[in-house]
């Protein structure tokens, strides 16, 4: 198959490597890139947020399947335009794409849907929004309705901090547009996955369970980023919640969005909360809710699950594009993966750019996966061009076995101000 794959970071690169891996050999293109999925595909020049630039370019070559990356193509209508030529593409379109783009949004559709969730309540004033807080006790979580880089979401300890980032997106348009409504949300105790829905409009196939670490620092303390490291399994889900996830929180959304007149198709991404015994528990009575659903694959979660299957990988990705999609499309490996970030000293506040990393060749034939998250080329160099720049991968058959193999790669490479989480899977670790 001719495939173009959107975006650059991390996720894309993962979604290139595991494409260039089927037992079939595909021509592979990928708008805009970077360094390293440049080794596996054609590079187009053209920003994944450029939907008329890859519009043009796909009436042009004409692709066999489209797989858009990142959020906000999608919710630009990305697919939308592509299906108007023809073109058959994974991911949602853009009335899909709402139940990442809008919270507000996600909500409704959640409740509709009896899907267990947080409770929430949504303000476009900011005095009303701060005298709701008291209904809510503390913790208490404010979010950005709309797209915000990953950063629109606070978790506030005191009614000060609430207040403020509630004066941050209302008062001072922090957030922009994405910031004109912002929901007031119940803190849920427990522990964080990730499951990663593929779905053709009808059915669903459930990719392998992970978790990922948000904050900066070990010991997961700091700042939250776009994410410091994952690993697949998760053991916080069970083989048995499997299909109750399946059947009370992915199909009834899929349902529900189908009423609306939407027949959603791509990765539909539910961050779930596992709510412990006694915890704080939300819709439904249940102890699994969500936190949030994102329109497209999970960054670093891609990393960790996607080494993890086998078979026909662009089968798979048609198949839920063009709603012919079945269980047998997802074959799962007998395997454990982990990922860790290296990220660029100072992230996710500021941080320089344009290092060169030193040790990928070395890095490789340690037998991990190194995805590029946010490099560039410069010759015969690779420089650093993000805040997390790579996502360094290892399999095996054991978590610690991945885990290992992950870090011994990283320390064969290098780059000045380099910085990683040292202790990636450790609540797995201390649940064993």
């Amino acid at each position: 198959m001719k495939i173009l794959v959107v975006g650059s970071g991390g996720r894309e690169h993962a979604i290139v490597w595991r494409l260039a891996n089927d037992p079939v050999k595909h021509d592979l293109y990928c708008a805009p890139g970077n360094a390293g999925i440049a080794e596996l595909a054609t590079i187009v020049d053209a920003l994944a947020e450029d939907v008329s630039a890859i519009v043009a370019w796909a009436r042009a070559n004409n692709p066999d399947l489209v797989v858009v990356g990142p959020e906000a193509p999608l919710v630009k209508g990305l697919v939308d335009e592509l299906a108007k030529i023809g073109i058959p593409s994974f991911g949602p379109v853009a009335s899909g794409a709402r139940m990442e783009g809008s919270k507000r949004f996600a909500k409704d559709v959640m409740q509709a849907a009896g899907v267990p969730t947080a409770r929430a309540e949504v303000y476009t004033d900011s005095v009303a929004a701060k005298e709701a807080l008291a209904r809510f006790g503390l913790p208490v979580v404010i979010k950005a309705d709309g797209l915000a880089a990953g950063k629109g979401v606070i978790v506030a300890e005191t009614f000060e901090q609430a207040a403020e980032a509630i004066d941050d997106m209302l008062v001072a348009n922090k957030f922009g547009a994405a910031g004109a409504e912002v929901l007031i949300e119940e803190f849920l105790d427990g522990e964080e996955c990730s499951i990663l829905a593929m779905t053709d409009g009808e059915h669903a196939v459930l990719l392998p369970g992970s978790q990922d670490h948000k904050r900066i620092f070990d010991g997961d303390k700091g700042p939250n980023t776009g994410g410091m490291g994952a690993y697949s399994p998760a053991p916080v889900v069970t083989d048995d919640m499997l299909e109750g996830i399946k059947e009370g929180i992915i199909l009834p959304v899929v349902r529900e969005l189908k009423k609306r007149g939407t027949v959603y198709r791509g990765i539909l991404y539910a961050g779930l909360m596992v709510t412990p015994e006694g915890g704080k528990i939300a819709l439904s009575g249940s102890k699994v809710n969500v936190v949030e659903f994102n329109a497209r694959f999970g960054d670093p979660e891609t990393e960790a699950v996607l080494p993890r299957l086998g078979g026909n990988f662009a089968e798979a990705l048609l198949h839920a594009a063009t709603g012919r999609l079945k269980d047998e499309d997802i074959v799962v490996k007998d395997e454990v993966a982990a990922t860790v970030i290296v990220s660029s000293g100072g992230y996710p506040g500021s941080y320089d750019k344009g290092f060169e990393i030193k040790g990928l060749g070395e890095a490789a034939k340690t037998g991990a996966i190194v995805f590029h998250c946010g490099t560039k080329a410069d010759g015969g160099r690779v420089l650093t061009a993000g805040g997390r720049v790579l996502s360094v991968t290892g399999t095996g058959a054991t978590l610690r076995e991945a885990v290992d193999k992950a870090y011994t790669a990283i320390g064969c490479i290098s780059f000045d101000k380099m910085f990683y989480r040292k202790d990636i899977a450790h609540r797995a670790f201390d649940r064993a």
